[in-house]
């Protein structure tokens, strides 16, 4: 039995995550980095690699593209062709090869906020333009505004960002809202890039990822999926994503532009990869029942602070909390100064709202909710 509870030591090992407040008293559940161990497969395949001693150049290792093949089948339904999967050292370099691979500079990016930040600047990077319409939030869930979307459209937009499961809201996309979705980039002629690196990590037990690209061939061939064990495995920093990009014109296209700038992945985010799909299923299997009962616990101590709001967690690790009304300008300064480490919601395109990582051990999580707790009792009472 995988036993979730047992400390790990991250201080001075390195960790971008805990070295933010080193030698400060303040719990780090801020950057979408869990800290558990990986899988024992995962440890034990990285173990074998390193034992053979040369890491050079690596192509994928045998198996690897008929585990993923065989994994996204089984949990998402969708019958992939080999000859669609690109090789990436990361996601983030994805979102930017695909602003680089559509439409010209000076050409509208559209996606919806708040959303992970790579989102908000890879269209810059790319001599883009960012466009952008807020989600709606109706009964605390989080939902497209599809009136603002049409309004947020221009005759120059090419492409559409899109995160499913979404980082930071935790919303799993229905059929419906993506068929919808579907039909609208259609309409005017988007290319949709779809982040789908949480897709492991549906909590809510009614609901099933199901990727866009999947729905229907003409959105296939106007999607690229960006896919990664490095969230649901906890293998973020080993560099290992890949895309999926059916239509060979623009799979072309994304190719060229990794030409002279994205590197290879290197041999030990191969080797993980493949431990992950293969075989570490029972293991994300028990991961998603911790998970579920840390969502609880922050959903049922948030909403009993006065001044905070937070939606249902559907997916993902990640609580995404409106604190407008406690601290409107900085919540995230004030929590830190509770001693709890948020993700300030600016960096997402909401100011006013922080963004809670509970992938982590629930003792801390509790001492970190406690610490929220008083800090925003101390605060209404001074009011």
């Amino acid at each position: 039995m995988e036993d979730f509870d047992v400390p790990i030591e991250r201080r001075n090992t390195g960790s971008v995550k805990w070295d933010r407040y080193r030698d400060r008293d303040i719990l780090p559940l801020w950057v979408a980095d869990m800290d558990f161990a990986s899988p024992d497969v995962i440890v034990r395949a990285l173990q074998e690699r390193v034992a053979h001693g040369v890491f050079g150049y690596g192509n994928a290792p045998k198996g690897l593209l008929e585990a993923i093949l065989a994994y996204v089948h089984a949990h998402n339904g969708w019958v992939l062709r080999p000859e669609w999967i690109v090789w990436l050292p990361g996601l983030v370099s994805a979102l930017n090869l695909a602003c680089r691979a559509t439409g010209a500079e000076g050409d509208d990016v559209l996606t919806l906020t708040p959303v992970y930040p790579p989102f908000l600047s890879a269209p810059r990077l790319a001599s883009r333009q960012l466009i952008t319409a807020p989600l709606a939030c109706h009964a605390d869930r989080y939902v497209i505004d599809w009136e603002a979307l049409e309004e947020t459209i221009t005759p120059t937009t090419r492409l559409f960002l899109l995160c499913n499961p979404h980082n930071p809201v935790g919303r799993v996309y229905t059929v419906e809202e993506l068929e919808r979705l579907g039909r609208f980039c259609e309409r005017h002629e988007l290319i949709i890039c779809a982040d789908e690196i949480h897709a492991g990590l549906v909590l809510d037990a009614s609901l099933r990822h199901r990727s866009i690209a999947s729905l229907h061939p003409d959105l296939a061939r106007r999607t690229i999926t960006l896919m990664a064990p490095s969230k649901t495995f906890n293998v973020p920093g080993l560099g290992f994503s890949f895309a999926v990009i059916p239509d060979p014109a623009l799979r072309e296209r994304f190719r060229a532009a990794m030409k002279g700038i994205v590197p290879d992945v290197n041999v030990l985010g191969f080797a993980a990869a493949l431990a992950a799909y293969r075989d570490a299923e029972p293991w994300r299997q028990a991961l998603i029942g911790y998970l579920r009962d840390n969502a609880a616990l922050v959903l049922n101590a948030v909403r009993a602070m006065p001044g905070l709001e937070v939606a249902p967690v559907e997916a993902t690790y990640l609580a995404w909390i409106d604190a407008r009304t406690l601290a409107p300008q900085n919540p995230q300064r004030f929590f830190e100064g509770a001693g709890v480490g948020l993700s300030d919601g600016a960096d997402f395109g909401a100011q006013g709202f922080v963004r809670l990582n509970f992938g982590c051990r629930r003792v801390l999580l509790e001492d970190a909710l406690d610490r929220m707790r008083r800090a925003v009792a101390h605060r209404q009472g001074a009011g």
